[in-house]
């Protein structure tokens, strides 16, 4: 049995004001000019191997370099065929069987076949080599298994849905097995070697990453609107600070960088030597998760409260300047299992005044703090340093301190101060968002024994939903419905404060053409890009 996505399930559009121009068709490029686009990133990565490291923006290159079993449609959301040219999943679930195409060969000159399968899931199996997400991704898988040179069987101790969604994305693209054994995990990140239309050629930390093109590709997946690249290198550089990036777009030191402030995005939307393309993001929004274990927002009635007292259009529209949605639950709108029913409220400031009034906390004459007994009302509101966290906070604990809050607003400098934070357990609040294209990304955050569970909310009836979610592999229908059901669930115990879609702003140069995205919104297919004179 093939299980592919319902076609539309996570279409997305290039929508919005700022949209100069839309997709761009191909030009023939002069065969005897080299053409060379240089890329901007916006956070140098302490590790590049996507099959150990986590980052996302490592996939915006290594996601050209590494191919993948099969690949996911952006505008349909099925899964097409890549290195694998068909499969098929057993009555059980338990059992998913590749069959490889036979003309794919690694940069390095090794041949692409099933025991190269084994070598990369064992590979990133490795408990040694401490994978960051790519072994988290495989499931319940038990083994996988040479079944003859082109035929790869993957075995399950359990159904698990999102697994063909996890062979689609770059974190289990395929690397070859020679340079896994000859590199080891320390050194591969600096001398990679996948199938895809681009090779590694050198990375310099916090310097330069650089890809060349594959002049022997020839087995690109249907999704691709050319057979092989047309650029010849790709530089990828870091542009860390913000106001950075789009100088270096408008100066011309790169051809396309994303992450743009919407001010600078609007700016350069206003110059025909620039297109603008605003790409939603699939997953989780930009929230603040509650933490349940510790007063006051331990109760459901404060929690609820300091929802209403938050204008989050207002913020959007602020922080934003209109380009994302606001979020309305714990799955964004572009993702499957988006539960439109289950939309948190809208703002609602004297409710949320009234609640709080319900809760014990109450206004002393003369005073502008919420006091219950001899206790303030306090909050502690934890936020990460990227993805405009920082500005969202500063909002956010200004609206809870006009409700009667005394906020504390905290910005840790990285995940790992995040994680100290959640270990303390001293936040009543704490921002997060993740990405991806199955909504099972939810279950590290909200499983009653999730590494993510920062809102330590424990309810068996909310695991059972997540995992009958991701052992529905027959369904879509079924599985949509059980993630609306979890939405709802979320939305009564008011675990978290949705504040905002992901949306990347990604600028360009007008000479840049046919510049898509994957169906994750963040990888560009760097096969089907052309530069005009």
């Amino acid at each position: 049995m093939q299980l592919l996505r319902r076609p539309g399930t996570w279409r997305w559009s290039l929508g919005g004001a700022a949209l100069l121009l839309g997709l761009l068709s191909g030009c023939a490029a002069d065969p005897g000019a080299e053409r060379e686009l240089n890329y901007g990133l916006t956070l140098a990565p302490t590790g590049i191997d996507p099959h150990i490291n986590a980052s996302v923006e490592l996939g915006i290159p290594l996601s050209s370099v590494y191919d993948t079993l099969i690949f996911q449609d952006p505008d349909t959301g099925e899964f097409v065929p890549g290195l694998a040219v068909e499969w098929s999943i057993s009555a059980d679930g338990l059992s998913y069987t590749f069959i490889l195409r036979e003309d794919v060969v690694f940069h390095d000159g090794t041949n692409f076949d099933a025991a190269a399968v084994v070598a990369n899931i064992d590979y990133v199996r490795d408990p040694d080599h401490r994978s960051q997400k790519a072994a988290a991704m495989l499931g319940p898988l038990d083994k996988v298994e040479v079944l003859s040179p082109n035929v790869v069987e993957f075995r399950l101790d359990r159904p698990y849905a999102p697994l063909l969604d996890s062979l689609s994305q770059v974190y289990l693209g395929m690397a070859s097995p020679s340079a896994l054994e000859k590199w080891g995990p320390a050194e591969y990140q600096f001398h990679q070697v996948g199938t895809g239309p681009f090779r590694f050629v050198e990375y310099l930390p916090n310097d330069r990453l650089v890809l060349e093109r594959n002049p022997d590709y020839a087995w690109a997946p249907e999704i691709y609107r050319r057979d092989s690249p047309a650029i010849d290198r790709i530089t990828f550089r870091f542009y860390e600070d913000p106001a950075t990036r789009a100088l270096a777009l408008e100066g011309g030191q790169v051809d396309i960088i994303g992450e743009l402030p919407h001010l600078e995005a609007d700016r350069l939307a206003k110059s025909s030597d620039f297109n603008i393309d605003p790409v939603p993001i699939p997953g989780q929004p930009l929230q603040l998760i509650f933490n349940t274990a510790r007063a006051p927002t331990d109760d459901v009635t404060v929690r609820q409260a300091l929802v209403l007292g938050v204008d989050r259009s207002r913020i959007v529209e602020t922080v934003f300047g209109g380009y994302s949605p606001v979020a309305a639950g714990p799955l964004s709108a572009n993702s499957f299992g988006f539960a439109a029913d289950s939309a948190f409220p809208e703002f609602d400031p004297e409710f949320a005044s009234e609640l709080l009034e319900r809760a014990g906390w109450t206004l002393p004459d003369g005073s502008d703090v919420r006091r219950m007994g001899d206790a303030d009302l306090q909050l502690a509101l934890v936020v990460p340093p990227w993805g405009s966290n920082p500005e969202v906070g500063q909002l956010v604990a200004s609206a809870w301190e006009q409700l009667g809050a005394r906020v504390t607003l905290t910005v840790a400098p990285g995940f790992g101060p995040l994680n100290e934070a959640r270990a303390q357990g001293e936040y009543s609040a704490i921002g997060m968002n993740s990405f991806g294209t199955d909504p099972d990304l939810l279950r590290p955050f909200y499983d009653s024994e999730g590494f993510f569970n920062w809102s330590d909310y424990r309810d068996p009836e909310l695991d059972a939903l997540l995992d009958a979610a991701a052992e529905s592999f027959t369904s879509l229908d079924r599985r949509e419905q059980l993630y609306q059901d979890f939405a709802a669930q979320v939305r009564d115990q008011w675990l978290i404060l949705p504040v905002r879609d992901y949306v990347n702003l990604v600028g360009s140069s007008q000479k840049v053409e046919g510049l898509r995205f994957s169906a994750q919104g963040w990888f560009p297919y760097l096969n089907d890009l052309e530069l005009r004179p």
